[in-house]
């Protein structure tokens, strides 16, 4: 019974979310509230009525109260397993999450739009020049713990797995420019040499694992701000001393004051990211705007990222 009052609950709450979804007070936010007022009582009545009722269905029809109860329970559980349930809850984590939950769904169909620009055939031949480098890349992302599909991603925007000496200064793969000693000797310890040689891809691959941790920690596992400031490196002081500058404390607030470039930066990222897990799991990359393709692709989810719903 405390199952099916949680998960009831969840979703009268979002389905009265997105029915009276608006700021107007007469039409949106007074309806609301009456709705959610009628919703308690109605609840407490019908408790009050079970625990009444409950010892002499109990003396009467001994099964009658469990098997309800579980009937209810099992009714409600095949409910949310099935689409029915998924727009509703999505509907609550919106209303519960309020700011946070608005400014990560914004960014999450961000990336699912970046993936549907890059188009299937782009996709593939980047998938194609990148098989020379997994296994680098897979045991660089075992070494430090890191997200696999982020890290090919990673490699992706900065590379297109075309490893180079870039006119900024950029090494190989990742594209690795200014980077702290401490990096530098902990991806050594790793690789068991006395020092990575930026040259190799598989060192290459360890020193980017290595710095994308670091960035990820300082950035309180926020992906795409740990993204940003892989991209910013310590130029400038470095990303999180030109967040204190202007004020700003999260991704969203922070893009408005970066040049087009770093922008959308973790987009970028987290879209070829997105693609290399499509390709894991189904075997094939997906048209984002062709039949059920956008409700699967986001059901899989954004590498590092839980699903929207």
């Amino acid at each position: 019974m405390t199952t099916t009052a949680l998960l009831g609950t969840m979703l009268i709450l979002g389905s009265s979310a997105d029915t009276f979804a608006g700021s107007s007070f007469f039409s949106n936010l007074l309806p609301f509230a009456a709705g959610i007022a009628a919703w308690v009582i109605v609840a407490a009545a019908l408790l009050l009525a079970w625990l009444k009722w409950r010892p002499w269905l109990a003396d009467h029809l001994r099964p009658l109260p469990a098997v309800v109860a579980c009937s209810l329970c099992a009714g409600l559980l095949w409910f949310v397993l099935h689409d029915g349930y998924r727009q509703a809850f999505t509907h609550f984590r919106s209303l519960v999450g309020g700011k946070q939950q608005a400014a990560r769904t914004t960014l999450t169909h961000q990336v699912y739009a970046a993936y549907r620009r890059h188009g299937v055939d782009q996709l593939q031949k980047m998938l194609i020049r990148s098989q020379a480098y997994q296994s680098d890349i897979q045991q660089a992302a075992a070494a430090f713990s890191m997200d696999v599909h982020v890290l090919q991603g990673l490699a992706a925007t900065e590379s297109s797995f075309m490893p180079r000496t870039s006119h900024d200064g950029g090494l190989g793969l990742f594209q690795i420019t200014s980077v702290p000693k401490f990096i530098l000797h902990q991806a050594a310890e790793r690789l068991a040499v006395a020092e990575p040689d930026l040259s190799n891809p598989r060192h290459n691959a360890f020193v980017a694992a290595a710095t994308l941790k670091h960035y990820l920690a300082e950035m309180k596992d926020d992906l795409f701000l740990g993204l940003l400031a892989y991209n910013i490196g310590p130029r400038n002081g470095g990303l999180r001393f030109i967040m204190q500058q202007y004020g700003a404390n999260d991704f969203i607030t922070m893009q408005p004051y970066l040049q087009q470039l770093p922008r959308d930066y973790p987009i970028r990222v987290l879209s070829y990211a997105l693609a290399f897990k499509l390709w894991q799991q189904d075997g094939k990359l997906l048209a984002y705007q062709e039949g059920d393709n956008a409700l699967h692709i986001q059901r899989l989810g954004i590498p590092g990222l839980p699903p929207l719903f």
